[in-house]
């Protein structure tokens, strides 16, 4: 055979037909008749497939082409032509079909709805569906988008350590990354586990967050952001919960809380722009298969501007609403979903930036307001799913800092170089944490956060 191998993407979007093409993909679906064949070949790179049409004449149609199935590897080559057929464009008229990789008679995904539960215990298959591979794509178009996001305004992209002896949240839910034995770790006098004896001398854990790293960044880059992977170690099997996910964490020096919530507003405008005009296709999909109305609700937030109010504000809102909802609502408790989600599609009809939220219920690095009672911090909500963005100032006086710490039971002494650097240079600063599952829920209409990301870890389940 001669001549590069086409994506199915390309060969669907050509103005014309003609010219001799060759592809590479796997059977959707195969379909044997009287004197034909018909495969549906997919190659992961848009949502459709395209039809290959075999015919008897081809040398191995009756002992090779007559035995392909659903999920077989082929490659097929052949003139590229307008297809008679409803519902696409063009097919290809096989001059060779070969068998790459052939599949088992127990292949598991069938012409047939599979449910979500079942194709988790198909880590190694499910991305073939259509579901999941329009999933996948629009994950590479989130990413692509952020990162651009960031490097046209003249962010650097900071990479901060897996590995970290800081819990950032101050929330224990860390994993433990160790070198000893369990079974003969060395102990001391009193028989605790000696940890000053393990490679870092000292506890190391999964990092929940690149943040204080960040801070050091911004502190000496001015614009820095990091994109990976962050663990919490909850026992949660909710829908919205995983214990590894990917966290967009931008941070900017001398920036207060009305410029990071600006710098939300446009981050979150953009990323979805770009979806909206990069998945047209995976996007129509979602909302016609998954959630009707994903489309709009993206449009929406895209064109709409974002309301602003203090948390005071919105408890006040909701006690007035007259609802009666799960969670009391009362001045001191955190918001839950469904307060959310009543203030961001009943109230205002459009997202909301909530700011200034009760100190007990924000994290020790939060900018402590003058009465002592909030801290300069801010949620992104956006309807349907509630919270999409956690943001604040970060608490840059160091007196404060340290008090902060000993009133969430943190020890400074293990925080010691986040305080030396509110002794040199320390200037007001701010950023935002982004859950890229979180984001992908809100853009596909998808249910479980298992679904948005290609190998979901949770409690008892790591497989694949």
């Amino acid at each position: 055979m001669s001549g590069a191998v086409a994506r199915v993407a390309d060969l669907l979007h050509r103005q014309a037909a003609g010219g001799v093409v060759r592809v590479q993909g796997w059977l959707k679906t195969a379909r044997h008749g009287k004197g034909v064949s018909f495969f549906e070949v997919s190659d992961g790179s848009c949502m459709a497939g395209i039809q290959v049409v075999a015919e008897p004449a081809l040398a191995n149609y009756e002992t090779e082409v007559l035995a392909l199935r659903t999920g077989c590897a082929i490659e097929a080559e052949g003139e590229l032509v307008e297809s008679p057929a409803a519902g696409q464009r063009f097919e290809i008229r096989a001059a060779s079909v070969t068998l790459i990789g052939p599949a088992g008679d127990d292949y598991p995904l069938q012409k047939k709805r599979h449910s979500f539960e079942f194709l988790r215990t198909l880590g190694h298959l499910r991305m073939r569906t259509n579901t999941l591979g329009a999933v996948m794509r629009v994950r590479h178009a989130a990413s692509r988008a952020i990162r651009r996001f960031f490097d046209e305004r003249g962010f650097l992209e900071l990479h901060t350590p897996i590995l970290s002896t800081s819990d950032c949240e101050g929330a224990g839910s860390m994993f433990r990354a160790t070198h000893f034995d369990p079974a003969s770790a060395p102990r001391t006098p009193d028989g605790a586990t000696d940890w000053s004896r393990d490679f870092f001398g000292r506890p190391a854990f999964l990092t929940v967050s690149g943040q204080l790293e960040a801070e050091i960044g911004a502190l000496a880059l001015s614009r820095v952001y990091s994109f990976g992977p962050t663990f919490r170690a909850e026992n949660s099997n909710t829908s919205r919960h995983l214990a590894e996910f990917w966290m967009v964490e931008p941070e900017v020096a001398f920036l207060d809380l009305d410029g990071d919530a600006a710098l939300a507003e446009e981050f979150l405008r953009a990323v979805l722009r770009e979806l909206l005009e990069r998945c047209g296709d995976d996007l129509r999909f979602f909302d016609e298969h998954i959630e009707h109305g994903v489309v709009a609700a993206l449009e929406h937030v895209v064109t709409t501007p974002f309301e602003r109010m203090t948390y005071t504000d919105a408890v006040a809102q909701l006690e007035r609403s007259g609802r009666a909802f799960e969670f009391p609502v009362a001045w001191g408790a955190d918001l839950q979903s469904e307060h959310e989600r009543w203030l961001t599609e009943e109230h205002v009809k459009r997202p909301v930036i909530v700011t200034n939220y009760p100190r007990e219920v924000k994290a020790f690095y939060m900018y402590l307001d003058e009465d002592e009672r909030t801290v300069r911090a801010m949620d992104v909500l956006v309807p349907r799913v509630g919270e999409l963005i956690g943001g604040s100032q970060r608490e840059h006086r160091r007196d404060l800092l340290e008090r902060r710490m000993r009133e969430s039971g943190l020890d400074p002494a293990a925080y010691w170089w986040y305080l030396d650097l509110r002794r040199h240079g320390s200037v007001p600063h701010a950023g935002f944490g982004l859950g890229l599952e979180r984001l992908l829920l809100f853009a596909t209409g998808m249910a479980n956060i298992r679904d948005v990301i290609p190998f979901p870890r949770t409690p008892g389940s790591a497989d694949f």
